[in-house]
């Protein structure tokens, strides 16, 4: 470069790409730009430190499937380097370090010290970047994922004039008890008490450097000054590799400059189709940012198989401690999201829960990194074929549905073995060891009014029913039977087709007589062994809607119970609880009455099956543009009070983010 111009360098690596460097120090080379993706910076903030080991008050950078992340320093903080990193799988979650690749520069022939004044800093897909001046100078610090193992900050710097310069990384971790940090042939290790896990921090290149250690902190310098020509620049690499079980793990080795560049290739391969957004009602621009942000916060819960996860996944919520593992209707919906974007992680996503199918054919509720915490008190509801179809939309994968088609069966049929108590082809919630609150936890929906006077009843060895067919959970079931036969269809498969597509029709007919009331104009659970149905106006009576179960004048009735503003119209529509029910709580209720995205994407998508189109795009446009901060920077909440719009309970919360990029389809799924 002739002239060095901080804005234009920034506009030049932010549109066109980082350029890239080789493995240690070298002249660098330009991306291509096509590989690259539009820049959407900073759609959430990603500034923090933390004020102890645990501290998840703040939104935190991780990609790639990787178990440890970073954050930027508060805006306030001058000093170099990120915040991290934060180890989600050292006992459910810390922070091994305070500060990453902080620079320490002086010149290497007066060795005096080199200030730099912080310039920008920014959260980009894919990326946290910083850039710094001085006198002279330009620096640039971007911190990425290689793969699941390996942080990587690349630190570019380019001078006006020719110049040598010594160099150093400093880190400090942050004080755990029983943690320990060693030096090996020019890396720090930190080893961390009742763990095999480590964390591996180093200077790439041949020539692995000196290293300082000083209690907490190190510093990690190459062994000879850099020499820096004139509007040249270079590149130099610092990682952290974390390994989580030293005993089974081995992590690959990392080319960096490659890695960058595969790096830009698949974000620029996740956003290709962002301009497609659209919602009516919702400005481009904006709805376009809400898709972002959603896959965003997919992929940031992104996390590798490890452990006793045997293939990658999502988890729920990095924020929160509680969800260390893998859910199973958060991962059907999760999957029906990513196969738009990330089709290979949405296959692994339903191939982590029936990595643990029963020989029974059910699925447990959740799985973790160590088995023997997985929960086989209860399943979840069943839309787990419906994730695998919305996968085969999206990629055509025929091998995909042939590996999951006989699992998914197995699944759908155990419902009706251990779950329906009577044999009349109708299921209810239940729990495998006769406990309340196992059955409600297996609806989704937890403490729901609809359950508050439902008892137990036994089936058999290990199968337990609440006494109340649950009218989502057959819906649910009669829109497997459907997704079944196409997927059946897709293999070849016309008997069992046919079959599946009996088996609905006589569904069908039991639903619409037995669940729906005529004078409510709404489904609701029906009681066994009587006619008498639980009169509760929740999410659940739209489900039938959704599925395709309703017929065109029941629907007409249920639409009008969903469009009444005493009851789920509200200022954030579609709460799980109707506004006029006297247990209604919208922000304490957790399910009775916050709103919860995914039911409400499936009003929304019930409407529009009937041909309620306005009604479905208007309530849409309510729950984007209501959600207090969802258009801004502020993360997506685990629900919503439906009469303020404000976000409550997890942050960063994956249901939300899929339930938000399906609605962001404007009615495509």
């Amino acid at each position: 470069m002739k002239h060095f111009s901080i804005r234009h360098r920034r506009i030049a690596l932010l549109v066109l790409g980082l350029a890239l460097a080789g493995a240690n120090v070298q002249a660098a080379a330009p991306v291509n730009s096509a590989a690259q993706a539009a820049p959407i910076l900073d759609v959430l903030d990603m500034h923090g430190t933390p004020k102890n080991p645990t501290d998840r008050s703040f939104n935190i950078f991780f990609d790639a499937g990787a178990w440890h992340g970073y954050s930027l320093p508060p805006v306030s903080d001058p000093a170099s380097g990120f915040t991290g990193p934060f180890v989600h799988s050292l006992s459910g979650g810390q922070w091994a370090g305070a500060r990453f690749a902080q620079l320490v520069m002086s010149d290497a022939v007066s060795h005096q010290k080199v200030t730099l004044t912080p310039v920008e800093s920014h959260a980009g897909p894919g990326y946290l970047m910083r850039s710094y001046a001085a006198p002279g100078l330009a620096v640039q610090q971007t911190l990425f994922f290689a793969d699941s193992w390996h942080a990587v900050v690349k630190i570019d710097l380019t001078s006006t004039d020719a110049r040598t310069m010594d160099l150093s990384i400093a880190n400090r971790a942050m004080t755990l008890q029983g943690a320990r940090l060693a030096v090996t042939d020019g890396q720090v290790m930190q080893t961390f008490a009742h763990s095999r896990s480590t964390l591996t921090t180093r200077l790439h290149g041949e020539d692995a450097g000196r290293v300082t250690l000083k209690g907490s902190d190190y510093q990690i310098a190459p062994s000879a000054p850099l020499t820096l020509k004139p509007g040249e620049t270079i590149s130099v690499f610092v990682d952290q590799t974390l390994v989580y079980d030293t005993g089974k793990d081995t992590p690959p080795a990392v080319d960096d400059s490659a890695a960058w560049r595969a790096n830009r290739e698949r974000w620029a391969g996740y956003l290709k189709d962002v301009s497609s957004h659209h919602l009516q009602g919702v400005p481009d621009n904006v709805a376009q940012r809400v898709a972002v942000k959603a896959m965003l916060t997919l992929l940031g819960n992104w996390r590798a198989a490890r452990g006793d996860l045997h293939h990658d996944g999502v988890i729920p919520s990095y924020s929160n401690p509680d969800f260390n593992g893998f859910w199973a209707w958060d991962s059907w919906k999760h999957a029906a999201a990513l196969a738009h974007f990330a089709p290979d992680l949405a296959r692994d996503q339903m191939r982590a829960m029936f990595d643990y199918q029963g020989a029974d054919g059910m699925v447990p509720d959740c799985v973790y990194l160590d088995k023997a915490e997985n929960n086989w008190r209860d399943t979840k509801p069943p839309l787990a074929t419906w994730a695998v179809l919305a996968i085969y939309h999206q990629t055509g994968d025929r091998a995909f549905v042939a590996d999951m088609y006989d699992k998914l069966v197995r699944y759908h049929r155990w419902w009706f073995a251990a779950r329906d108590h009577d044999h009349n082809g109708l299921a209810e919630y239940g729990s495998t060891d006769g406990t309340r609150i196992a059955a409600a936890w297996e609806s989704g929906m937890d403490n729901a009014v609809r359950f508050d006077a439902a008892v137990m009843v036994k089936n058999g060895e290990g199968a337990w029913s609440l006494n109340q067919e649950s009218v989502d959970l057959n819906a649910y079931l009669y829109r497997e039977k459907l997704d079944l036969a196409e997927l059946a269809q897709v293999l070849g498969k016309t008997a069992e087709h046919d079959a599946w597509q009996q088996e609905a029709a006589s569904m069908k007919a039991a639903i619409q007589q037995r669940m729906f009331d005529p004078a409510a104009g709404y489904f609701f659970d029906a009681r066994l062994g009587s006619d008498q149905r639980v009169r509760v106006y929740g999410s659940e009576g739209w489900a039938p809607l959704w599925a395709g179960v309703a017929s065109d004048d029941q629907a007409r009735a249920v639409s009008k119970v969903m469009r009444d503003p005493n009851k789920f119209a509200t200022v954030m529509p579609l709460p799980t609880l109707a506004k006029d029910d006297p247990h209604f709580s919208p922000i304490k209720g957790y399910w009775r009455g916050p709103v919860w995205l995914d039911q409400s994407y499936f009003g929304v998508e019930a409407l529009r099956r009937y041909g309620y189109r306005d009604q479905a795009d208007e309530m849409a446009r309510q729950l984007v543009l209501h959600a207090q901060g969802l258009t801004q920077q502020a993360p997506m909440y685990e629900n919503y009070d439906p009469l303020s719009g404000h976000g409550y309970q997890s942050l960063n919360f994956s249901w939300s983010a899929a339930s938000y990029f399906l609605l962001m389809q404007g009615g495509r799924q």
